[in-house]
């Protein structure tokens, strides 16, 4: 039998270069349209949102490249694009199989479910780091073009390296549901509600009182301390790193234990 890493590469590989490519070039193009934002235009029609709404949406500082790329392209777009890759790879990579019945052929050959699980999880954390190094050589290419040199190839990178452990960090929890329920509905709504509270309670939660709310997002450590300003984050990188090693672990669990639906 093929490595089930590289098989599961492969298999997707048209669906990696759609979301790598087009999240690259989203990426690029909005963050092109900044020499337009700094003159100011933006920054005035900005004025007219309330204070509490300009710092949940990060728009207090739309005139510097940082503050720009942070509040839209690193903000909203990119990572959600990412997101979106990483709920739908995690989603196909064990509950997707098995309710179309592969799993149980898969198995049939001589390959543990933890060595399984695990491969299909690299696959979906190479995918993921893939994306992120497009979308790094994409702000590279445009960064002198688009006036956006104030932000330092390591601080792109930094950013860039958050934006691959958010996207694996969804496609595990992904996997997770999937390995513990065998449902594929379950795994993509139960991933995708856990990526709407947790992205409402980073943006939302210091304006009703509950900052605390926020320690609990990794919409937080993913941007909530400026990689684009101040570099690598390793406290947060490493908070995100071993939640993904928890969900892994509880997958496994999981997985092991339980008897296949299809």
């Amino acid at each position: 039998m093929p490595d089930v890493m590289t098989k599961s590469l492969w298999d997707s590989r048209r669906s990696l270069a759609g979301f790598a490519v087009g999240t690259a070039l989203v990426g690029a193009m909005y963050a092109g349209f900044y020499p337009q934002v700094s003159d100011g235009a933006m920054g005035q029609a900005v004025e007219g949102f309330s204070p509490a709404m300009r710092e949940a949406l990060n728009m207090e500082d739309l005139s510097s490249a940082a503050g720009y790329l942070g509040s839209s392209v690193f903000g909203i777009i990119v990572p959600l694009i990412a997101v979106i890759y990483g709920i739908t790879t995690g989603t196909r990579a064990i509950a997707g199989d098995e309710e179309a019945g592969y799993l149980d052929l898969l198995l049939a050959h001589p390959v543990a479910r933890t060595r399984l699980l695990l491969h299909r999880f690299l696959a979906l954390t190479i995918g993921a780091f893939a994306l992120a190094g497009l979308v790094w050589l994409a702000m590279l290419t445009i960064r002198s073009g688009a006036q956006l040199d104030t932000v330092s190839v390591a601080q792109f990178t930094a950013q860039c390296l958050a934006l691959a452990l958010l996207a694996t960090f969804f496609g595990t929890a992904a996997i997770t549901i999937g390995a513990v329920t065998g449902s594929k509905a379950a795994a993509l709504a139960g991933t995708a509600v856990l990526g709407v509270l947790t992205y409402a309670a980073n943006t939302f939660a210091t304006q009703i009182g509950a900052d605390a709310a926020r320690y609990a997002s990794p919409f937080h450590y993913y941007i909530g301390d400026e990689p684009l300003r101040n570099g690598f984050q390793w406290a947060d990188l490493g908070i995100l790193t071993a939640a993904i090693a928890l969900l892994v672990s509880a997958a496994i669990t999981a997985f092991n234990r339980r008897d296949l639906t299809s």
